[in-house]
């Protein structure tokens, strides 16, 4: 299950990580952002030993999403060793995501 995160945590859990992070950038409202929430939850569930998944809700979070520029969601950053590794605006399946997370393994 992916782990929220906000303005108070994100350092911590995030930057700090010792195993590759994708972040999903998203909001209640956000249609695209409900479509891949359940891709986010598979993820979770299937590269859980080795992949740190977690979402943060622009509209509660603005300092981190001010931080990292975040104007269009869903984003997904994959963060490696505290670090934005690559990134995805907007819904795409699934494939589209682990051809990401998969180099940063």
């Amino acid at each position: 299950m992916a782990i929220e995160v906000t303005d108070t945590n994100f350092d911590d859990v995030v930057i700090k990580s010792d195993k590759p992070v994708i972040v999903d950038f998203w909001a209640e409202w956000c249609g695209p952002c409900r479509m891949i929430a359940p891709i986010m939850e598979e993820l979770s569930k299937e590269f859980s030993d080795r992949v740190v998944i977690v979402k943060c809700d622009v509209d509660n979070n603005p300092q981190v999403t001010a931080k990292y520029g975040i104007r269009n969601i869903p984003t997904v950053l994959f963060f490696k060793g505290g670090k934005i590794a690559d990134k995805q605006v907007g819904a795409v399946p699934k494939n589209n995501f682990v051809n990401k997370l998969k180099p940063l393994l």
